[in-house]
């Protein structure tokens, strides 16, 4: 398969043992009661195998409602995925999975949601501080508090739970080149993922909407940590794409998102960038 030929949302790519495996949102119906997660092989990033189930969530009862945005991160020799679904509350909150390989099967890993239960939460992902202490940064719907957030909230070391309250990185609102929303009145925020540069700066991807267009965004952090102020930058993605994550092959820095942002018509799509130590751009 090419990857014009792979219909999902919210691509993420893990490079390990000299293979590629890319991991999405089923886009069938915007990813609602979908039955489970996809991963797709490649040695080239051209050309990929048919998907393979990794995670069936009719058979762990968590296909109440969404399966969206899986992330798999190698973590203590095992692999984490980080994958937001339907509480029985019927709030959204992300959830961990665990397997021995990349290819799963995936099973739960985390006692239900990490985030909060009484919120509507989406997007987690795994951030590991310099001292090696783990944490969940993800998303406060803008369905429920108009002006969505990005939050952070420390792990135990085992990522079976939170151990400690969600702390507030920014809003939709933050960024300067935001304009105010003309109908709904909603800031919209998905998708962090934390890379740091060859220059140690702290940065966080992550998406909203601009001029009506899904956009790949950029924020770096003032003390290199989760904990500082986070500094917008110009977004570099504007013409519908977003919900990207950071990934290397030897030398060569990557950049993966969906475009366009329109359900049954959304395609994982790879560009290169350059790392210039202080942010990270098209090449």
């Amino acid at each position: 398969m090419k990857l014009t030929d792979i219909n999902i949302r919210d691509p993420f790519i893990l490079n390990e043992n000299g293979k590629f495996y890319m991991y999405g949102t089923r886009a069938k119906n915007f990813g609602c009661k979908v039955g489970g997660v996809d991963v797709y092989v490649s040695d080239d990033l051209e050309n990929w195998s048919e998907p393979v189930c990794c995670f069936d969530s009719v058979k762990h009862n968590l296909n109440r409602e969404v399966n969206w945005a899986p992330e798999v991160h190698k973590y203590g020799g095992k692999y984490y995925m980080f994958i937001t679904f339907t509480q029985p509350n019927d709030n959204r909150g992300t959830y961990v999975l665990k397997s021995d390989s990349p290819l799963g099967e995936f099973t739960p890993h985390s006692d239900g949601a990490l985030t909060p239960e009484n919120w509507f939460s989406l997007d987690g992902t795994l951030y590991v501080d310099k001292n090696n202490k783990p944490y969940l940064v993800f998303c406060h719907e803008h369905v429920q508090i108009l002006d969505g957030t990005v939050e952070y909230l420390p792990l135990s070391d085992d990522l079976k739970k939170a151990v400690g309250k969600p702390v507030t990185i920014f809003r939709g609102s933050s960024p300067k080149w935001v304009k105010k929303p003309e109908r709904d009145k909603h800031y919209i925020t998905d998708g962090p993922f934390l890379y740091r540069t060859k220059g140690g700066r702290l940065l966080m991807m992550w998406s909203t909407f601009i001029d009506g267009k899904y956009a790949q965004c950029v924020a770096a952090s003032s003390n290199g940590n989760i904990d500082g102020e986070f500094i917008h930058l110009d977004p570099i993605i504007t013409d519908d794409g977003g919900h990207g994550m950071i990934f290397s092959s030897g030398d060569r820095l990557f950049l993966t998102f969906h475009t366009p942002n329109q359900t049954d018509f959304e395609r994982p799509v790879i560009k290169e960038l350059i790392d210039t130590g202080e942010t990270i751009r098209l090449k």
